[in-house]
């Protein structure tokens, strides 16, 4: 039995054929043409899953499951991610339903990407075992899922946790969501290039100026990139501890893009986390990597999948020890 699986972010589009035990048997990524309309979109999205179904575990296919940037509307099977303007309500399920290669017979669940990493993350990573947990996506957007009482909980729309569009900056920036001060803003790799860039740091010659290069810049010393990393820290801490706050969390775990950029990120983010964690039962949460890295939203996909076929297509049945 192979579950399949798809991860739409505003970087890239991957496509995974997944084993029962969670290993990744085939992988396809193509690059996100974000800013194009929205059947340009869906172009890639179709030759991610014609390279798929070409492979021969495909033969195997039980299930399909959809981890998209957020929000999302699992019952309507619609998109509208913050950071892909050509997808507002878009008939991501149908659509995908209706590819020639899917047999009729594979059912396609849709989650929440950053959902879909907290199953990835419950199931095999780093919240193994652990009964509360957020764990976060922080790379192009700011994405979150929660794990509470040991289960997972999307909430009844597919969105819940979606920590990127809390404010924690009253009098900060309008953010594309509509409101203003939201974590992505000043935490996702796009905020923290932004921030740099303006504060003066250039990336070397013939090296791109993303969060990548500015992490690198800040590991070797470099005062501006250390203090855009600082801010996004700060934030980030700020969203941890008022989630602490809420559900008196265990973990909180952190991956994407953002995050391999290992203690340019996390040094900042502890102390800070010391500074707004001050209640009793929000103090000393503990922050770790992801355990997953980039294969997070692929395997969660496939964790709903799963979970939805196992369930007879109720979504967000739990698998085994997600």
């Amino acid at each position: 039995m192979v579950y399949g699986a798809l991860d739409i972010g505003g970087t890239k589009i991957a496509g995974a054929l997944v084993s029962a035990d969670g290993r990744v048997l085939a992988r396809v990524q193509r690059p996100t043409p974000a800013r194009e309309p929205a059947e340009s979109l869906m172009a890639v999205v179709t030759s991610v899953l014609d390279e798929l179904s070409a492979q021969p575990e495909w033969r195997s296919l039980a299930c399909l499951g959809i981890a998209s940037a957020g929000p999302v509307d699992t019952a309507a099977g619609t998109v509208s991610p913050v950071n892909i303007p050509g997808w507002r309500g878009f008939p991501l399920v149908d659509r995908v339903r209706a590819h020639p290669g899917l047999p009729a017979d594979v059912g396609v669940t849709l989650i929440g990407d950053a959902v879909a990493m907290a199953a990835a993350e419950h199931w095999l990573g780093a919240a193994r075992g652990v009964d509360n947990a957020l764990c976060m996506v922080v790379s192009t957007g700011v994405g979150g899922g929660l794990i509470l009482n040991g289960r997972l909980h999307p909430g009844r729309s597919g969105n819940a946790g979606h920590i990127g569009h809390i404010s924690v900056d009253l009098d900060g920036s309008d953010c594309p969501c509509g409101a203003r001060g939201c974590v992505e803003g000043l935490a996702s790799g796009t905020a923290i290039a932004a921030h740099a860039s303006a504060a003066g740091w250039r990336a070397p010659a013939g090296v791109a100026p993303d969060a990548a290069s500015v992490a690198a810049a800040a590991a070797a010393g470099d005062p501006v990139a250390l203090a855009a990393y600082d801010r996004a820290a700060q934030a980030l801490a700020a969203a941890i501890a008022a989630t602490a706050a809420l559900v008196e969390l265990d973990l909180a775990v952190i991956g994407g893009g953002v995050a391999q950029s290992g203690d340019v990120l996390f040094v900042p983010l502890r102390r800070w986390l010391t500074r707004y964690a001050v209640l009793d039962f929000a103090r000393d949460v503990a922050v770790v990597p992801a355990g997953l890295a980039l294969d997070a939203g692929l395997i969660g996909a496939a964790a709903a999948g799963a979970a939805a076929l196992e369930a007879g297509s109720r979504p967000y049945a739990p698998v085994a020890g997600v």
